[in-house]
């Protein structure tokens, strides 16, 4: 089981900075950041721009995995996508992943004046895969440049899905597979979102056979915290959830590294962050 941290970049960079040597030293295996231009959970805040934060990442570190969760399609066009992502494959000598999801309407409306409907972001976001697919393999028409620098591979691309179509698009494009049971899913129990995050990782797997391809080849990282759970509330609690992922058929658990004060949505007790941070994960 892979672990993974979520740093939403709220804070200075040397605080940053310094939360990223402590998961890279706990042997943590990636960490991300958003692609947010304004979000109901981070106002009245500052929010940098993630994809200028982990360029910095990438050279305070030098073993751990860096990508966005998730870059948003919504907004950003496909070869400006291309081109920062390959550039951080670059820079972070291979270790760049390239999460990738619709976005979110507030998002598209504080960058563009226009708030688009879930089905145009949708359908954005499956024009976007295939456009990156077309320039990553270097047969875009209109593009002249290389797809990547040379002696680079092109970055792991983790798509978020919640849906069968996304699900569609996972199964013939991406390396891996990302959810945290999608907006619908924030208000539910542990019970019912457990057996609704295991029905989308069955539906994967249908998605990815309906195609001839091996399900078990795909990544599948599931983010923990955003709706109703506390992942890092106790020791207890996070070993359960390790359990409970493995069980629904992930392979990288992600946990939002601590944000605001006590009793707010992204705040957890460190000493008892440290302590899950050395939890036996299955290597």
């Amino acid at each position: 089981m892979r672990l993974a941290t979520i740093h939403l970049q709220t804070v200075p960079w040397l605080q940053l900075e310094s939360e990223l040597r402590e998961v890279e030293a706990a042997e943590v295996d990636a960490a991300y950041v958003a692609d947010h231009l304004t979000h109901p959970t981070m106002s009245d805040v500052f929010i940098a721009d993630g994809w200028t934060t982990l360029a910095a990442a990438s050279q305070a570190t030098s073993r751990i995995d860096l990508g966005t969760l998730v870059a948003a399609a919504g907004f950003r066009s496909p070869l400006t996508l291309a081109r920062a992502a390959s550039t951080l494959q670059d820079v972070s000598g291979g270790r760049f992943v390239l999460g990738l999801g619709a976005g979110t309407p507030l998002d598209v409306l504080a960058a563009t004046g226009t708030e688009p409907t879930t089905a145009e972001l949708s359908r954005r976001f499956c024009d976007t895969v295939e456009d990156l697919d077309r320039i990553f393999r270097g047969v875009k028409a209109d593009v002249h440049s290389l797809p990547v620098p040379p002696g680079r591979t092109r970055p792991f691309l983790l798509l978020a899905a919640h849906g069968p179509r996304g699900f569609a698009q996972v199964a013939r494009y991406a390396d891996g597979w990302s959810t945290y049971g999608g907006h619908a899913a924030t208000g539910l129990d542990a019970r019912d979102w457990w057996r609704l995050v295991a029905r989308q990782s069955a539906a994967v797997d249908e998605a990815c056979q309906d195609l001839s391809r091996d399900p078990a080849a795909l990544r599948r990282s599931l983010l923990l915290g955003y709706g109703t759970m506390r992942p890092l509330s106790s020791v207890a609690a996070f070993t359960e959830c390790l359990q409970r992922a493995e069980e629904s058929g992930f392979d990288e658990v992600v946990i939002y590294w601590p944000r605001g004060g006590e009793g707010t949505r992204f705040w957890a007790d460190p000493s008892v962050v440290a302590e899950c941070l050395g939890v036996p994960r299955g290597r």
